[in-house]
Order: structure tokens, then C-alpha cells, then sequence
């Protein structure tokens, strides 16, 4: 079974340092998502349709809303990964343009060559993670230079906006986004697809078409992700138990909402909690 060995928030998103064995469901983030290798075996990602190879000298890089999964050889070792999952306000106080972190496309391809830097940079940050766990703001200016480094390696980040009035949004289909916006007050895992596509006046078949491409990704992946970042938010920032949380948010049972949790981050909501909560 997987095993959380830290994990850190704040205004930056999430950082978590994983000791996988276990695979993911194919899930998504509304972040841009980085994966770097600390140690271990080399491992694996699968985004969009394509396996993409995590190793020392290879990182796999995911757009916000992007579908991708985890796959683990139970014939390898463990592997010890850095994932970053990266609030892209935050990142607009390097530059304004950045904000597209969030946004399809930002990254320009789901793999790149891992430069000394960024490898160091990386591996300074899981070792102080380590050693120093209440170190939160050594933590994020660590990550800010490691960020600054992915960025202008991974990015066609000169032609990102230069200020705030050049920047354009996505919008989409106004029947999806406002669709989309009931989902995000749609907590219970039993929601019906059929009910959205009514809700938005289309057939099951065009409403699964027109949300994927205007979202980005299909309805159940959306409603997941919803979902799992309410019980991020909950586990993380909540004093109710894990049981209460499950029941709040629409679960059957414990066991339920237990599996669903670590489909999706590779640990369960318990020990999610107890890791994050050593940098507090």
C-alpha cells in the first residue's frame, strides 16, 4: 500500500511526497500537476491516452483538467515521487500570465527532460520536507524556485500575457458552465449523469460531447474531481472525524469514501490528514 511521507498546503496548492506502490484511477486536477522522481524505481503515468515515463531525468507534467493515472508495476519497487499541484493564482505573483497554469495547454508537452537544476532543486525540497516538516515558509520559497525553474523549462511561458488586460478566458458553452456550476454543489456519489444533460437541454450523447469539449474532461471525471478536492479541503481543514466527512459528503459508507480517497491520492483520508498535519 502506498504511504503519504509528507504533504504541505497553503495559498501554493499541495505538495505531497509519495512512497507509491499502488495505482491511481484515471482522475484529474483543476491544477497544473508536476511530477518529478525522487527515488526508487522508475515508474510511469498514463496522460490522456499516452504512458509517459517517470524517471531521474524525465518529468511528467499534467494541465489542469487533464485525465491521467498512475500505473504501478507490482514487479518493480516502490517509487518515492514529488507531486506539486499548483494553485494558479499563486502563481500569478511571479507574472500575471502565469494564471494560465490552470488552463489547457500550458504545458506544451506531458514529458521533458529533467535539467540539474530542477532535479536539484527538487530533491533539496523532499529532503527539507523530510527533516524540517513544520519549515512552511522555507517550504514554499523552496517551491517558488523550483516552480520558476519547471516553468521556463516546460512552458511557452514568454508568450503567456504580459499583464493582466491582455488575458482572455475560456469560457465555453454557457449551457455547460452553467451545468458545471451545479456540480459543484453536487456532493453525493449517486448524482445521475442523464439529470446535467436535462438540466442543460441536450441529449445524453451531445451533453457528454459539448461538456467534454468545452470542459476539457467527461462529466463523471468532472464530477470526481469536484468531489475529491471537497474531501481534500475537508480532511485538510476540518476538525469533523472521517466518518462525519463521509456523511456530509453523500457516502454510504466510511469504507466508501476510505476507497474513493485513495483512488484517487494513493493514501487514505486518515493518514492524508496525519502527514499534512506534522507541517502544522
Amino acid at each position: 500500500m502506498s504511504t503519504a511521507l509528507r504533504i504541505a498546503h497553503g495559498a501554493f496548492g499541495r505538495v505531497a511526497l509519495l512512497d507509491m506502490d499502488w495505482s491511481l484511477v484515471r482522475h484529474a486536477h483543476p491544477h497544473c500537476h508536476v511530477l518529478l522522481k525522487v527515488e526508487g524505481a522508475d515508474t510511469q503515468f498514463v496522460v490522456g491516452d499516452t504512458v509517459y515515463q517517470l524517471t531521474d531525468e524525465s518529468a511528467v507534467l499534467v494541465n489542469g483538467w487533464q485525465p491521467h493515472s498512475y500505473v504501478h508495476d507490482p514487479k518493480k519497487p516502490r517509487s518515492v515521487i514529488l507531486a506539486l499541484y499548483i494553485e494558479p493564482e499563486w502563481l500569478t505573483a511571479f507574472r500575471p500570465g502565469w494564471a494560465a497554469s490552470g488552463a489547457p495547454g500550458f504545458f506544451s508537452h506531458p514529458s521533458g527532460e529533467v535539467s540539474p537544476r530542477i532535479r536539484s532543486l527538487a530533491m533539496n525540497l523532499a529532503a527539507d520536507m523530510m527533516t524540517r516538516p513544520e519549515a512552511r515558509n522555507a517550504h514554499e520559497s523552496a517551491l517558488s524556485d523550483l516552480m520558476i525553474a519547471v516553468i521556463e523549462r516546460f512552458t511557452p511561458w514568454r508568450s503567456f500575457p504580459a499583464s493582466i488586460r491582455e488575458m482572455s478566458v475560456r469560457s465555453g458553452d454557457w449551457r455547460i458552465r452553467r451545468v458545471a456550476a451545479s456540480m459543484r454543489t453536487e456532493t453525493k456519489p449517486g448524482a445521475v449523469l442523464d439529470s446535467f444533460a436535462k438540466e442543460a437541454g441536450l441529449s445524453r450523447a451531445h451533453f457528454f460531447r459539448l461538456f467534454e469539449s468545452s470542459i476539457g474532461v467527461p462529466p463523471k471525471v468532472y464530477l470526481n474531481v469536484v468531489r475529491m478536492e471537497q474531501a481534500v479541503d475537508a480532511v485538510l481543514n476540518r476538525s469533523a472525524s472521517v466518518c462525519d466527512i463521509s456523511n456530509q459528503l453523500g457516502f454510504a459508507e466510511p469504507a466508501h469514501f476510505t476507497r474513493f480517497f485513495r483512488n484517487h491520492a494513493g493514501v487514505g483520508p486518515r493518514e492524508f490528514r496525519k502527514v499534512s498535519r506534522l507541517a502544522s
